[in-house]
Formats: C-alpha cells, structure tokens, sequence
C-alpha cells in the first residue's frame, strides 16, 4: 500500500469505513498502484453492483461457491459473510462454504451454483444444454452472462488473492452469525 494514501484513495477508503465499518483487506492490497485499485474496483462495481436480474445474495452465492472450488480463504471468509448478511441465514452461509449441494437451495439456485462451477472447473465442457438449464429456470440470456463474469470475476481474484496472499479482514469471520 502507498504511504501516504493519494487522496482519490484515501476519500475512497473513509467511504468504505463509513458505509462498511472496515476496509477490506483486498482493497488495501491493490493500493500500492491507484489505477490497479480502480480497475478492480470498476470491475467489481460493474459485477457485483450494477443492474442485473441476478440478486446481490445471488451473486455473493456464486462468489462463494467458486471461491470453494477454488480454495480461496480470503473470498470464502469475506462473501460468506456477505451470504450470510444478506440471507440472514448463517447455515446457508456456511453450507455455501463447505459444500454448496449440501445447501437448501431453489432450483433456480442450483442450477445457477452448478453452472458458476461447472466454469470453475470445466469451462471448456460448457454445452448448449448448459445454457438451456439456466434458461429452463427461469435466466435470460442476460442474466447468463451476468452469471458467467461473476464466476470469471471470482476465478480471477482468487488467484490473485492466493497468489499474493491476501488474508481476510477479521472482522469477517464473526459477521452475521
């Protein structure tokens, strides 16, 4: 992290512990370079935040059960957390950590966890019929790729995460429970 904050940065940063009551560690772990924060940060804006027929809750759903597959401590603590704010359901967090099928979920749910995972691990076995589940429960074509670039958001930062070893805020692991 730069030292000191450029000012973009730290206005940035007093907004996320107004709004969040923290700065999550990833954030901190991009603002060695402001224009390597603002990428990540309009990426996942543009993800996680902008209008979409997919909810805030299904997307932190996708987050998290990529973030499974993918092993990545920092996305599995920071998103189940966010699970379970938004479900107020911290079994369904945690189920979500551990083992997605395990879960109670929606078809809709399922069919969408298992298509964020199938990308996960396979992406190159993605089928037409693949497409046609989604469609079957009820997702747009729209919503489809709104479903794949959260998957291809999370694989990406949790590589990085691992790669660079970012750790979570602690505040995290007692959220919401």
């Amino acid at each position: 992290m730069m030292d000191p904050l450029p000012e973009r940065v730290a206005k940035y940063f007093a907004i996320c512990e107004d709004k969040l009551g923290l700065v999550p560690n990833v954030l901190r772990a991009y603002a060695f370079d402001e224009e390597k924060l603002n990428a990540f940060s309009a990426l996942y804006n543009d993800v996680m935040l902008a209008d979409s027929g997919l909810t805030k809750l299904e997307r932190e759903m996708i987050a998290v059960a990529v973030s499974a597959v993918n092993r990545c401590f920092y996305c599995l603590v920071a998103h189940g957390a966010a699970v379970r704010e938004l479900s107020r359901n911290p079994a369904l967090g945690e189920a979500l950590v551990m083992n997605y099928r395990v879960a109670d979920l929606s078809a809709r749910q399922r069919v969408m966890l298992d298509f964020a995972v199938l990308m996960t691990e396979a992406s190159h076995r993605i089928e037409e019929s693949d497409r046609e589940e989604l469609r079957k429960v009820g997702f747009s074509d729209r919503d489809i790729w709104d479903i794949a670039a959260t998957a291809g958001f999370y694989n990406m930062t949790n590589r990085m995460a691992s790669a660079v070893d970012m750790r979570p805020n602690p505040d995290y692991h007692a959220t919401h429970r």
